[in-house]
């Protein structure tokens, strides 16, 4: 970014001529309204220039004030001595007797005030104004980055628009007038070709301020780059009517935006495609033909899913609020459709709604059921010492395990068709017996295992959890209190655009985040302390 070359040639031959008061003043008024930058730092950036050439004149070891005139431009140079009553350094220091003499007008003076004593102009030489010029180089530079930074931070989130001036290694430079803005490689997006001196547009999402300045990363791939578009196209939305509710992308091919009417007679859908599709396809084709469904957002999440997956019909949908996880049932020609080419469908409508979505068949779901409803009566058969027939008539009245049964009352389980009182208490005996039994075993089992009695103890604890992070080698209660939620009971993380699953040590406990959080903490209170 270049400096006005009036500026410095008249400030140098300025400084070697003696200071023209109003030439002064006018080249302060040129270079503040050129560069967009504040009068009084170039003043001040000037008196600074002055201040060290008067340095080198009267040496480095005075303190030194150099001040401009803001309404003639006249310059005074004066040592400031400060009023002690011994002196230690006599070029920064004066008793109250010297300071009297020399400024004999001001009679209040005092020991700790300071008396500035004028110093004569000074010619500046020629190293002196290279030197003065440098000074004030350095601060234009600094205060232009600064107005820069200012003017663009605000318009963060934003969509800007430049001319594309080169591209580096991938990633494309962006003239945006008054600074450069930078598209990273995978920023754009796929397959798009953008060539020099091409007009284009893209969203702000971060501006960055360093030592050496300031970058601003502008994005053609992010989510909300497509929500602004929506915004600067459709009115309803830029008046508040309409609410984007949130947006899921797969750069250039496809994406998903849920939105909202807080009119209950306009249709949000309607809206956003617009007359003959007008408003949609500008944005389409600014996306390079991405393709983009638009989805009406609805509280309830079963409907909200099946428009999300749309065109697949779905039977059914399962939800598991605690692990933001959803099972979508449907029938086999739906699969592929939910699906979609490479799983594309379904991976952004997990986005769209943040949840994590399985997709089963009508078959598989009840083959699964199948297999759970036989593990669960082998288990009542083994444990219980039952027969089959007792076993699964358990299982259909949707007992979920031994422990269940021991916790149960005789009235509880005696209402069950086919079985008497004294089966049900019999019953509930085996079960305390079971589970007495597997307990000891697990108890000898985490002896074994090394596991710490301070974690076997810690509030909240089982012993299936424990056998499980005793396996992890998790077995000390400080190895415990160093682990995190998500390390405990899984979740989503995000990598380079893709949802991950992350999977925990106690998932199968169906542990809420919150009860993981008690158990972290609970163990961080005994290991650090409260």
């Amino acid at each position: 970014m270049g400096f006005c070359p009036f500026f410095f040639r008249g400030k140098e031959n300025m400084l070697n001529r003696g200071l023209d008061k109003q030439e002064l003043l006018r080249i302060v008024d040129s270079v503040a309204n050129e560069k967009s930058i504040d009068k009084e730092l170039i003043l001040v950036s000037m008196e600074t220039a002055i201040q060290r050439a008067a340095h080198s004149k009267f040496g480095f070891e005075n303190l030194i004030e150099a001040k401009i005139n803001r309404e003639n431009g006249s310059i005074q140079i004066h040592k400031v001595l400060e009023i002690v009553e011994k002196v230690e350094d006599p070029d920064k220091q004066i008793t109250l007797k010297d300071a009297t003499s020399i400024d004999k007008k001001n009679k209040d003076l005092k020991v700790g005030d300071k008396i500035y004593e004028e110093l004569p102009q000074i010619d500046f030489g020629r190293i002196a104004a290279q030197s003065a010029k440098q000074v004030i180089s350095q601060k234009v530079r600094e205060a232009e980055k600064s107005r820069q930074y200012d003017d663009f931070k605000d318009k963060q989130s934003q969509i800007l628009s430049g001319i594309i001036k080169r591209t580096e290694y991938g990633n494309v430079i962006v003239d945006l007038g008054r600074a450069e803005g930078i598209i990273r490689k995978e920023e754009l997006i796929q397959r798009e070709i953008l060539k020099n001196g091409d007009r284009v547009k893209a969203y702000c999402f971060e501006v960055k301020e360093d030592t050496k300045g300031h970058q601003i990363f502008l994005s053609r791939a992010h989510p909300q780059f497509l929500a602004r578009l929506f915004f600067q196209e459709v009115p309803e939305i830029y008046e508040g009517i309409i609410e984007i509710k949130a947006v899921a992308r797969d750069p250039g091919s496809r994406a998903k935006i849920c939105v909202n009417s807080k009119d209950s007679s306009l249709d949000p859908v309607g809206a956003c495609v617009g007359m003959r599709g007008s408003r949609v396809q500008t944005v389409v084709n600014e996306l390079q033909g991405e393709k983009i469904d638009i989805i009406k957002w609805t509280e309830d999440l079963p409907t909200l899913v099946a428009e999300s997956l749309s065109p697949a019909e779905i039977q059914k949908v399962l939800i598991d609020e605690q692990n933001k996880r959803i099972e979508v049932i449907l029938s086999e020609e739906n699969l592929s459709k939910a699906i979609g080419r490479r799983g594309q469908n379904v991976r952004l409508a997990s986005k769209l709604i943040n949840y994590e979505i399985d997709i089963l068949t009508d078959k598989e779901d009840s083959e699964r059921r199948q297999t759970e409803f036989k593990e669960r009566t082998d288990l009542f058969i083994k444990g219980l010492e039952v027969d089959e027939t007792l076993g699964q008539l358990l299982v259909s009245e949707n007992l979920q395990s031994i422990e269940e049964i021991a916790q149960s009352k005789i009235d509880d389980i005696s209402k069950i068709e086919g079985i008497e009182e004294n089966t049900a208490k019999e019953l509930i005996d085996r079960a305390k017996e079971y589970l007495e039994k597997e307990k000891k075993e697990i108890s000898e089992k985490l002896k074994n295992m090394g596991v710490e009695e301070t974690l076997i103890k810690l509030n909240g604890m089982t012993q299936g959890m424990l056998v499980v992070l005793g396996e992890k080698n998790i077995r000390k209660l400080k190895d415990f209190a160093d682990l995190s939620s998500d390390e405990l009971i899984g979740g989503i993380d995000e990598i380079k655009g893709k949802r991950i699953k992350i999977n925990g040590y106690l998932e199968d406990f169906n542990l809420s985040r919150e009860e993981a959080d008690n158990l972290i903490m609970n163990a961080r209170k005994i290991v650090f302390g409260d």
